[in-house]
């Protein structure tokens, strides 16, 4: 391997390890403000399923981010630089905040804005981007009304029980979270992948786009190390600052997002971890009633939402064009 190649390897595998770091609160919050599980067994459940999942359910995702959205000629280590640089830097700003933000928007508009400095609109695989977009966009949606659903069932279901229930649904928190850990690190971990392949590809490392074995290796376990540390300020907007959130509600948003993140996962859509949970836990709440969401909070995080992909893509053109001047 060539010193382009370590160090670009190194870049993503930081990326992968912030994304970690970054996301371990969508998979992590629920269980620990009920209770479920302390914030230290937590956090080991989730980086141990993190770094399993991307070793059981395929590469689709990281196919579709180093394959369907850079023609073939945009494909150099300044546009690659300039992507991984963008979205970390993305993601430390809001990780610092405590703003949930999507670590797939920073990374494609990362993509999409260096490739539109340095090559032009033209080099922008648009069926590839449009594929992106309608998995980001649609997957919040069906995670809140997934979330809501099954929190009425599960009323449905508990009608003259005790509350004594609430600790069946504490326990099944435990199988919820380690099956949303699992997605996560599946639909995540391929980010990464696919950003390394990409770099392995401008290097001359390989000859044509593929993923490795080593790379999915090493995707899992940055993924899983960065999970290990945690977003503390971020599990706490996502653990009580939505509502006071019980048990119920925790099952019901934990189960609804790996349902939605899974699917996207073996379907090929990389979406945003933190927009289904997210958007799970406020289903799940209006599942009581509307009024019990602190709908100022969820606002705050839709704005960021919407700000991730046009920030990120000013960043990774400012940095392509910073990149080429100075290299």
């Amino acid at each position: 391997m060539s010193l382009n190649a370590f160090v670009l390897v190194t870049i993503a595998l930081a990326f992968g390890f912030f994304n970690g770091l970054h996301d371990s609160s969508n998979v992590v919050a629920t269980v620990i403000s009920t209770r479920a599980l302390s914030p230290r067994r937590a956090l080991w459940l989730a980086a141990i399923a993190n770094g399993v999942g991307p070793l059981i359910f395929g590469v689709a995702v990281a196919t579709t981010i180093g394959h369907e959205v850079v023609a073939e000629e945009a494909v150099t280590l300044s546009v690659v630089y300039a992507s991984l640089l963008a979205a970390i830097a993305w993601n430390v700003v809001t990780l610092l905040v405590g703003i949930p933000s999507s670590t797939s928007h920073a990374l494609i508009g990362g993509i999409v804005g260096a490739v539109w400095a340095g090559f032009g609109v033209e080099s922008i695989l648009m069926g590839g981007v449009t594929k992106i977009l309608l998995a980001l966009f649609l997957s919040p949606i069906l995670g809140m009304i997934t979330g809501y659903y099954i929190v009425k069932l599960s009323y449905f279901l508990a009608q003259g029980a005790t509350p004594h229930v609430n600790i069946w649904f504490k326990r099944g928190q435990l199988l919820t979270a380690t099956t949303l850990a699992l997605s996560h690190g599946t639909n995540d971990a391929q980010k990464t992948m696919g950003i390394i392949a990409l770099g392995l590809v401008a290097t001359g490392t390989i000859n044509t786009f593929s993923i490795p074995t080593w790379v999915i290796l090493a995707s899992a376990v940055a993924m899983g190390a960065g999970t290990l540390f945690g977003g503390w300020s971020l599990i706490r907007t996502l653990g009580g600052r939505f509502y006071r959130v019980r048990p119920v509600h925790g099952f019901g948003a934990q189960t609804a997002s790996s349902a939605v993140i899974l699917g996207a996962a073996l379907l090929g859509g990389p979406v945003s971890t933190t927009h289904v949970v997210s958007s799970a836990i406020v289903g799940a709440g209006t599942a009581d009633r509307i009024s019990k969401v602190r709908w100022g909070v969820f606002n705050n995080i839709v704005l960021s939402w919407f700000l991730t992909i046009p920030a990120a893509a000013a960043m990774g053109a400012l940095l392509y064009l910073l990149i080429e001047a100075l290299f």
